[in-house]
């Protein structure tokens, strides 16, 4: 079963298969284990380690095993490996034909005359995979200066501004539809009528008790006149009717009860009434307020 089975296949396999066991048992699904825990990292690091000395362990024995046995027993060995299928026979020799190894029955046509304390060394040419990649790299080098140095290609700045606009502009589009996310510095006034409807019925629900129906002005402060006492426009009226009024005496704080999108109805009906003529108008209070371009 070992020779059906390469180590370079065998080792990668066996970490994903313990990597995902990990990933299931530990990850949260926000974020992979690894990075949520660094001792997960730690810990799949050290298993990749184990697994690369214990598979070098084993192919060291086996190569002495090998070297050990007689004619006989090596030629009973090699007829076991050609046993092997042709698919993962072809796969094999591909890789040790990237290595550019010379199998350890020819390896006595490489040795160098150096001995150290019994220690031979091989006279091993560059592998090929060294080598395709070292030349791969010299192609990419000159596609990419010419690419990029050349004819002036479209670089990380360039895709990094493009990807702001197209996230403002999706942000854009989703403000459409999210009503919900208007605050006191992005509110508008509304003008359409089913927001002005929506903006009367809260009107009438909750404010009517304090300022009247026609925003005379009762409790609360008319609403009719030019004189705001925490500033017109609906910036201001908006931040009053979701802050409140005055410390201790004015108006509460309506971001409690209504969503930042029925704040926004009711701020903009309420402007409605300014000009109109209330029946018993209660005295202005506050500064008459104009609406300036800042």
């Amino acid at each position: 079963m070992r020779h059906l089975i390469p180590s370079w296949i065998r080792v990668p396999v066996l970490f994903f298969i313990i990597f995902g066991l990990v990933e299931y048992i530990v990850g949260s699904g926000e974020k992979p284990a690894f990075i949520e825990y660094p001792m997960v990292l730690l810990f799949l690091i050290l298993i990749l380690c184990v697994i690369i000395a214990i598979e070098a362990i084993v192919s060291s024995l086996e190569n002495i095993l090998y070297q050990s046995l007689d004619e006989e027993g090596k030629a009973r060995f090699d007829s076991k490996e050609n046993k092997t299928p042709k698919f993962i026979t072809w796969i094999n020799s591909l890789y040790k034909k990237s290595l550019g190894q010379k199998p350890i029955k020819e390896e006595h046509e490489i040795i160098l005359d150096h001995n150290y304390d019994g220690i031979r060394e091989l006279d091993n040419d560059l592998p090929p995979w060294w080598i395709y990649a070292f030349y791969a790299s010299i192609v990419f080098a000159v596609v990419y200066l010419v690419r990029y140095h050349v004819f002036n290609g479209e670089n990380q700045y360039d895709e990094l501004n493009t990807e702001y606009a197209e996230a403002k502009t999706a942000i854009e589009e989703y403000k459409k539809t999210a009503k919900d996310l208007v605050d006191f510095n992005t509110v508008e006034l509304l003008t359409s009528t089913s927001d002005l409807n929506a903006g009367k019925a809260i009107f009438e629900a909750n404010c009517v008790a304090c300022h009247m129906a026609d925003g005379g002005g009762g409790i609360g402060p008319n609403l009719t006149d030019a004189n705001w006492i925490l500033g017109g426009g609906i910036k201001n009226v908006f931040k009053t009717v979701s802050e409140g009024g005055r410390n201790g005496k004015g108006m509460i704080a309506w971001k409690q009860s209504l969503k930042p999108s029925e704040m926004a109805q009711v701020s903009s009906y309420l402007l409605q009434f300014e000009g109109t003529s209330p029946a018993k108008p209660k005295a202005a209070e506050g500064e008459i307020w104009v609406e300036t371009n800042e």
